[in-house]
């Protein structure tokens, strides 16, 4: 009634998924606005369509993933037709399989495929009603996965009573209330004869149009009232006035009824069979109390209530004692094996004082649920068994385990709560090291500057305790002071600290020579650094996966700091592959950037755009930041930065002003790179600094560069530390000197990976050579340079290369390329076009790019009549090389 054009809005829907097109809507409005009704209106019209339902429930909201395997539940025999990754990460999930909890992501991307696949059978519409009470791991992979539908034939519908911040963005329509019309004939409906016509009027205008408010309301004012419903105003609001009237029909009904429709509300799944068993168990006759609730409960394949306000009015009026009788019944007929974390919950729920055994269920159940990736559901178990623990030192031991499972959740304030617990409750040492070391994390993830600190100082209270996790906790102090513009007296704080530590029991582990390498890098400088740097880069080739995903992000700075651009790009490679196979997709960006960025020094620009595509997608997918790696490869090419400040931004645009001639902004960008304390980018933009301040004549700033530069490079004999050192050394040189250096450079940069170093020592070899009028041999090395850096892709060098021939005599063509058939794609096509120029399947394309494979071809096909071509070989071609 009064719902036209909500109607209209879904008949298109389902007439678009029809015809093969995706849709996402959002239903939105106020408790009793009509959205389920309108849901089931959208189900009858999809004659047809293969329908999939779920539904949000408020007592679920901490059991991971519960609404989405509702969802998905049809679906499972499917499984097997997804990519490994994606079918052991659903496995996982829904507990069909143990293993590493995957990344909530790489669940999202797998729900993505599946629907995807079951779509090419016939289109498919999911429902999802009272979307509000989805639980938080459910409600991200479906905003995840409606965020990416595109090409197929898939629609998905939820109604919510509010927007949730999973759902921003997406498709919505808001359901109001009913126009006076069509309100006032559904008041007459359900309003008694005697009803005056001004108080109907005051209960249309009171409702607002909300469908339930004018078949409930009336129900407070009963027939033959003499007031005939005059009578004092109800202040209270529309959503309390309508429970308030819900729990006004509850309270008429006979015990055994009431009975009935709190166990239904303590029963999370809606399963009737358990109900049932329950309801039989307190001693009611199920049949009969069913046909007492005066609508208010019905029994079908789930077990619903008239509205949501039901059930919550029906548990809150109920007494402690009822409740706790209710929550047992229902633990005594779970089944103990399918429904082992449901039953803890209702033993928890039915315990009146704290409980070992409930707690250790409880316990168990977390451990479950960690290994399901559900981070919400293990915090939610944990917290709820420390208040049943009974012994003190176990409940310390219990609420350090919660406060960590918070601190992933992302619950800081609950995590903080729970480390006070431990501290308080525990003499334990050890507990108390734990504690801070939470403590430390919650500073971390929350981008506290007392981060470093605070992890000192937990790694110094665990180590009489837990050597191992005591080494752990430093190098993650370490890496955390280390990283971005680091405090500097942290930093040294904790690298002694380190240097101080006695030597681990047995073979050092990878974490071991790690940690002392970086330990030394701070104390001692890199000369007596270099050595245990080497150790650990061949340790780092075998890293356990675990080791690897937990603190690799430290261990990747220790080939740039040992000037090992081989390791260096292998373990960087190796590390993205793990976080992308193991989904670790957190991780995965900040691999993905430093990989990006090693493809870049080394002129291979194609894979590195690829990768930072993948890097971009990814963060943009997790709502993570953008890693601001891709500004050296812009640089590199020529192109102005986007962003400013940060190490890697003053690095990339002293190279790229070096690359213009602008030696006066490079110089300040190369300053302010250089005087962050940053362990490696500080030292890469030092032969930046270098070379402007040549350029500009302050020979005074480019000698201290020099001098800063030769200590980074020290002790090490790589090729590429020599070459550059060279290079930069023959900047400040004379004559023979110069000559001999530059020579050098060039000797030793060929022998490395890095084409952009090596073009740049010939050109600067060749302006040295010009100056001093040696034309013909400038010539040669101008040449060189000016070829090599059009081949990479450095438009900007390649035009200073192309200047200074035209200085000796030489014509050269511009590095700049006209305009490009390329340059009409989007950055999504181009992303897609670069994956498949890289020899990647549809499938893995869209794995890495968050995209089904049916819209990863979908976009292929725009791609293919932008580039003129018919075939996927024809891509490369197609593409500027540089790209």
């Amino acid at each position: 009634m009064g719902r036209g054009s909500e109607c209209r809005v879904l008949d298109q829907l389902v007439a678009a998924v029809r015809t093969g097109e995706s849709r996402v809507l959002v239903l939105h409005g106020a408790p009793g606005a009509g959205k389920t009704a309108l849901l089931e209106y959208l189900e009858s019209a999809a004659t047809g369509v293969r329908v999939l339902r779920a539904a949000g429930v408020e007592s679920e909201m901490e059991l991971t993933y519960t609404t989405l395997h509702h969802l998905c539940g049809p679906l499972l025999d499917r499984l097997a037709d997804l990519p490994t990754p994606q079918r052991e990460a659903l496995e996982t999930v829904f507990g069909r399989r143990a293993g590493t909890p995957p990344d909530r992501f790489l669940a999202g991307l797998a729900v993505l495929s599946l629907l995807s696949d079951v779509s090419a059978d016939g289109p498919v519409l999911c429902v999802i009603d009272s979307a509000q009470s989805m639980d938080s791991a459910s409600a991200q992979v479906v905003g995840f996965v409606a965020r990416r539908l595109l090409a197929e034939p898939v629609a998905f519908v939820l109604a919510t009573r509010h927007r949730r911040a999973d759902l921003l963005g997406l498709p919505e329509l808001e359901i109001t209330g009913l126009g006076e019309a069509d309100a006032h004939a559904l008041l007459d409906s359900a309003a008694h004869a005697g009803l005056d016509q001004h108080v109907r009027d005051r209960i249309v205008a009171e409702a607002k149009g909300n469908p339930l408010a004018l078949l409930e309301l009336p129900r407070e004012l009963p027939a033959g009232r003499p007031e005939g419903g005059f009578g004092p105003p109800d202040t209270g609001t529309l959503p309390t006035r309508v429970e308030r009237s819900f729990l006004k029909r509850i309270e008429e009904l006979p015990e055994q009824a009431r009975l009935l429709l709190l166990v239904a509300a303590a029963e999370p799944v809606g399963d009737p069979t358990v109900v049932w068993r329950a309801v039989e168990r307190l001693g009611v006759t199920p049949s009969a109390a069913l046909d007492e609730t005066d609508g208010l409960l019905s029994f079908d394949v789930r077990v619903t209530f008239r509205h949501p306000l039901v059930r919550s009015a029906v548990y809150r009026a109920a007494g402690d004692a009822d409740r706790r009788a209710v929550h047992l019944a229902l633990a005594e007929v779970t089944d103990p094996e399918s429904g082992e974390d449901r039953r803890a919950w209702h033993l928890a729920s039915a315990a009146a004082e704290p409980d070992e055994l409930v707690a250790a269920e409880l316990e168990r159940s977390a451990g479950r649920a960690r290994a399901r990736g559900g981070l919400a559901a293990d915090a939610a178990f944990l917290q709820r068994s420390v208040a049943l623990t009974v012994d003190a030192t176990r409940r310390a031991e219990r609420a350090v385990a919660a406060a960590d499972a918070s601190v992933r959740a992302g619950d800081l304030a609950g995590a903080r709560r729970l480390a006070d617990l431990a501290e308080t409750e525990t003499h334990s040492e050890f507990l108390r090291g734990r504690a801070h070391l939470v403590r430390g994390r919650i500073a971390h993830a929350a981008g506290d500057d007392e981060a470093p600190r605070l992890l000192l100082a937990a790694a110094r209270r665990l180590e009489p305790f837990d050597p191992a996790l005591a080494r752990e906790t430093y190098l993650l102090a370490w890496g955390t002071a280390a990283s971005g513009a680091a405090d500097d007296e942290s930093l040294v704080a904790i690298s002694r600290a380190i240097r101080d530590l006695p030597p681990p029991e047995g073979d050092p582990r990878p974490l071991d020579l790690v940690l002392a390498g970086c330990a030394l890098l701070v104390t001692e400088g890199r000369a007596a650094a270099i050595g245990p740097l080497r150790t650990a880069m061949a340790a780092l080739v075998d890293v356990p996966t675990p080791d690897l995903l937990k603190w690799g992000w430290v261990a990747c700075g220790v080939s740039p700091a040992a000037w090992d651009e081989q390791v260096m790009c292998e373990t960087y490679a190796r590390a993205a592959e793990v976080a992308r196979t193991t989904g670790s997709l957190t991780e995965l960006p900040v691999y993905l950037a430093c990989l990006g960025s090693a493809k870049s020094v080394t002129g291979d620009f194609a894979a590195a755009a690829a990768t930072f595509a993948e890097a971009e997608a990814v963060a943009t997918a997790t709502g993570l930041p953008a890693p601001p790696h891709p500004l050296i490869l812009k640089a590199l090419q020529g192109k102005e930065p986007t962003a400013a400040g940060g190490p890697i931004a003053h690095w990339a645009a002293a190279v790229l002003y070096n690359g213009l001639g602008r030696y006066e902004e490079a110089l300040s960008a190369a300053q302010a790179g250089a005087e962050v304390a940053q362990l490696i980018v500080s030292v890469w933009v030092l032969p930046e600094l270098v070379e402007a301040a040549v350029r500009v004549g302050d020979d005074k700033i480019a000698r201290r560069a020099l001098e800063h530069l030769a200590d980074a490079a020290a002790g090490c004999d790589t090729d590429w530390a020599r070459g550059i050192l060279a290079r930069s050394r023959a900047l400040l040189a004379e004559n023979t000197a110069a000559d001999d250096l530059y020579r050098e450079a060039i000797e030793r940069l060929g022998r490395t990976l890095l084409r952009p170093d090596l073009a740049r020592a010939h050109l600067l070899y060749g302006e040295w050579l010009r100056r001093r009028t040696r034309r013909a041999d400038a010539r040669h090395h101008l040449r060189t340079a000016h070829d090599m850096f059009v081949s990479i892709g450095m438009t900007a060098f390649a035009e200073r290369a192309r200047g200074e021939l035209v200085a000796v005599g030489e014509q050269a063509r511009k590095g700049t390329a006209g305009a490009s058939p390329s340059d009409e794609l989007t950055p999504q096509e181009r992303q897609i076009a670069l994956l498949v120029r890289e020899g990647f399947s549809n499938p893995e394309v869209g794995a890495r790019l968050f995209l089904s494979p049916r819209t990863v071809e979908w976009h292929l096909r725009k791609v293919f009549t932008k580039l003129s071509i018919t075939s996927r070989r024809q891509i490369r071609d197609a593409l500027p090389h540089n790209e």
